[in-house]
């Protein structure tokens, strides 16, 4: 990444203390996408790498994904899939759960969203312990999609999500 676009990051991402609970630093990511010149950079960004590369779909993560996912989807030209919490999806679904520090969480696509074979890239906004991010990842696999690479804008290095990710090509434009 250039210096520019790892300062404009650190800029536009504030921590936000004690939320959602005692503890937690959050990464917020909200004055980052109301500067219009600097969430176009961070999608170009995502994007970017995998120009030329045949991407058939990119599916986002609810709901922060979602945000860098669909425009990422554009600038690829490829299709983009939702991957949602449990019960938010009307057709018929595949879903992986996972744990977290205080429980456990599902998320789900559409059974008929990825067609086998399909080339998907994973784009979610921090990666965090990497619990959400292989349920995604065994998720698109499960429903016939080939993981091309999981993208991220922000990974916490310290919690070390990116090893229960070893088995794809992971992206994060920046690392604290």
């Amino acid at each position: 990444m250039t210096t520019d676009l790892l300062a404009l990051i650190a800029r536009h991402v504030r921590d936000i203390a004690d939320y959602p609970r005692p503890g937690v630093v959050f990464k917020d990511i909200t004055p980052l996408l109301a500067d219009p010149a600097g969430f176009a950079a961070v999608v170009k960004a995502i994007a970017g790498p995998l120009a030329g590369e045949r991407i058939d779909l990119v599916a986002g993560l609810e709901a922060r994904g979602f945000i860098f996912g669909a425009p990422v989807a554009l600038e690829l030209g490829a299709g983009f899939v939702p991957l949602r919490k449990a019960g938010k999806l009307p057709a018929a679904t595949f879903a992986e759960s996972y744990d977290l520090e205080y429980g456990t969480a599902t998320v789900e696509v559409h059974a008929d969203a990825i067609s086998p074979g399909s080339r998907v890239l994973i784009v979610d906004d921090v990666l965090a312990t990497g619990g959400t991010g292989r349920a995604a990842v065994d998720l698109v696999r499960r429903a016939g999609g080939t993981v091309v690479e999981f993208s991220v804008l922000m990974e916490l290095g310290f919690l070390e999500g990116r090893e229960k990710l070893s088995d794809v090509e992971l992206r994060a434009l920046t690392t604290v």
